[in-house]
């Protein structure tokens, strides 16, 4: 008989919060990572609605990447947004300000579109369309 030797894929591991994570950062701290990103977001607001970019519907994708970077795909309410020059730079230094951040990339994206359908209920009750 041949020896045959095999190698095991590791399983991505699922956080409590239903994280599922093929990463090397552990799953506790990927989920404080990802929690403290999501407040910090929170923080920003567009200037011309009642409710922050997270709530809005205006971040697409969050990426912690192993060396705990992150980057993030958002949007804007429309391509004309008077603050689309300074929205990014908004959106990394309150990211950037999370302990254990390396670093912050934000892309932003058009496609697809935002529309109001994005929103959360909150985010709906603070604009008083709910």
């Amino acid at each position: 008989m041949d020896d045959v030797s095999t190698t095991e894929e590791t399983a991505p591991e699922t956080a409590a919060n239903g994280i599922v994570s093929a990463s090397a950062i552990p799953a506790d701290e990927l989920a404080r990572l990802t929690d403290d990103i999501v407040s910090a977001l929170k923080t920003v607001y567009d200037p011309e609605i009642p409710a922050d970019i997270y709530e809005l519907g205006l971040v697409y994708k969050i990426d912690i990447e192993d060396d705990r970077s992150v980057k993030i795909d958002m949007t804007l309410t429309a391509p004309g947004c008077p603050v689309a020059g300074e929205m990014p730079g908004w959106v990394e230094n309150a990211v950037g300000a999370v302990e254990g951040v390396s670093g912050v990339e934000v892309n932003m994206t058009f496609d697809p579109p935002w529309s109001p359908d994005r929103m959360s209920e909150e985010a709906q009750v603070a604009v008083g369309w709910y």
